[in-house]
């Protein structure tokens, strides 16, 4: 059903918004959601946090003017229940019958939608280059991005689509000219904003390795080469060619401090390897992976941070907030990293999570194959990121 087809509740229910749930759970209040979408999208991706009780009720138990009695024994009557679901149109009804019976109860305004539009920027406090690194942290997906800025300029890395006027918002805010807008790689969990950001005047950037998969767009924005610089103010973003997770990965480094890594290396995993060539092409991208981690990564200072394109639950953030750390207490702590060759191939192929949903539909519209609008778009990069191994396989004891 769509949240036009519910009938208004007959009791005024109260709204949250997300960004007030986002700041109750970072917060480590104790919160209790109930999940009113089918069980087969919930299992794929939902709320979740140390602090929070999820519980699965799809709306549909709720149509009947008797509910049953076992539904309504699974939700708590002593304390506030958020209610949530797609879209917030469910979620408003579902509340106001509970609130009918008694219950303790709001919902959460846009539903999972809204969670997904929630994008904050948190300062890299440990960053030791010149001007300042903030990194843009997606909570519903754990997409990353990075923004830096100095001496009135700015460049975005790992951009999304769906909040490119944020990054124009906040560089006038900051009062900087947004110069660039770089891309790792051809993303695979969402729709990239790189071309969206060149279309407003910023240069666009994609890595020149990529291309050969199918980039329609190329010679209408800049291709960087493994070495090439770009400057933002008296900092410098190096390009790294650094293959793997796809044959075009590219990380840079930002003014020798801090290597956003794309989905090549995170602080919790490294990278899946069979985004590109399917499980048939994966072990060969397995070792190009182990390649790049081991000469183009792990060959830098042990105090340069790594900053990944994503984070998962398992990611501990650093105590500035940020999703960061330094590769060398990365190679202490992850057992894949000090691997040799064989036997990290082993492990990365044995236990891989689901491939990203719709990532094909989503790989084709990066390219530039296809199009989207920008409800499209969104809708299709909804749920979690799934771009790496599996954490529990790689890290250490």
């Amino acid at each position: 059903m769509n949240p036009e087809d519910f009938p208004t509740p007959d009791v005024e229910v109260d709204t949250t918004e997300p960004e007030t749930l986002k700041e109750r759970i970072d917060a480590g209040e104790e919160v209790t959601l109930l999940d009113a979408r089918m069980e087969s999208e919930y299992d794929e991706w939902h709320v979740d946090g140390e602090t929070v009780t999820s519980i699965n009720v799809p709306y549909f138990e709720f149509l009947d003017e008797d509910i049953d009695d076992d539904v309504l024994a699974r939700i708590p009557d002593d304390r506030e229940v958020t209610v949530l679901c797609a879209k917030g149109g469910a979620s408003e009804y579902v509340a106001g019958t509970l609130a009918e019976r008694g219950y303790e109860v709001n919902h959460l305004e846009d539903g999972m939608n809204g969670w997904a539009g929630i994008y904050e920027a948190v300062e890299v406090t440990d960053y030791e280059g010149a001007g300042t690194l903030l990194q843009y942290q997606r909570p519903s997906s754990g997409c990353l991005g990075y923004l830096l800025y100095d001496d009135g300029e700015a460049a975005v890395i790992d951009p999304l689509r769906a909040f490119t006027d944020r990054y124009l918002d906040d560089a006038e805010d900051l009062g900087v000219d947004l110069q660039y807008a770089l891309d790792t790689h051809i993303h695979a969990d969402h729709i990239s904003g790189v071309r969206d950001l060149d279309e407003a005047g910023v240069e666009g950037v994609i890595p020149d390795a990529a291309v050969d998969r199918g980039v329609t767009y190329a010679d209408e924005l800049t291709t960087a080469e493994d070495g090439d610089t770009f400057a933002v103010g008296d900092a410098t973003i190096e390009t790294v060619s650094t293959p793997g997770h796809t044959t075009g990965m590219t990380s840079y480094l930002v003014d020798d401090s801090l290597l956003a890594t794309g989905d090549g290396l995170f602080i919790e995993s490294v990278a899946r390897p069979d985004l590109e060539e399917g499980d048939e092409g994966a072990p060969d991208a397995a070792r190009m992976l182990y390649e790049s981690l081991q000469e183009r990564v792990l060959t830098l200072p042990e105090e340069t941070l790594v900053g990944g394109a994503h984070y998962s639950d398992a990611a501990e953030p650093a105590e500035d907030g940020t999703f960061t750390a330094p590769i060398g207490q990365l190679v202490e702590e992850m057992d894949a990293l000090t691997m040799d060759e064989e036997e990290f191939v082993d492990l990365i192929l044995s236990d891989m999570p689901p491939r990203p949903a719709n990532y094909e539909d989503i790989i084709a519209t990066n390219l530039g194959q296809q199009s989207v609008d920008d409800e499209e778009a969104f809708t299709l990069e909804l749920g979690p990121n799934n771009c790496a191994a599996s954490q529990e396989s790689l890290a250490g004891d």
